[in-house]
């Protein structure tokens, strides 16, 4: 079973950037896709970008207007989300998750405990 730890969250201006990692712990990560979710306060959670296993292949929110970019290091069992040109409507509470792929949460059954992004206009 692989666990899920997410690090690099922070306060950051409008406009910087953050990386934010997400540590997989069990042989089996390169077997799943992996995905970022967010949620902001009092509102659902919602798709921010999803990697598949095997080629890498890659997909974002279309609201992100291209400032994500997701990545995965199966050698380092890490997967990582460069945020870029961050706007305060990006402040929200950052999951990474591990499953099938996709962008629709019941397809994730492995998830972290969630990073916290802040950013001040």
């Amino acid at each position: 079973q692989v666990q899920l730890v997410e690090s690099g969250g922070g306060l950051v201006q409008a406009g910087g950037s953050l990386r934010l990692s997400c540590a997989a712990s069990g042989r089996t990560f390169s077997s799943y896709a992996m995905a970022w979710f967010r949620q902001a306060p009092g509102k659902e959670r919602e798709f921010v970008a999803a990697i598949s296993w095997s080629r890498g292949v890659t997909f974002y929110a279309s609201s992100l207007e291209g400032r994500f970019i997701l990545s995965r290091d199966n050698a380092k069992n890490t997967a990582y989300l460069q945020m870029n040109s961050l706007k305060p409507e990006d402040t929200a509470v950052y999951y990474c998750a591990a499953g099938r792929g996709g962008s629709y949460q019941p397809s994730y059954n492995i998830w972290g405990q969630g990073t916290q992004v802040t950013v001040s206009s």
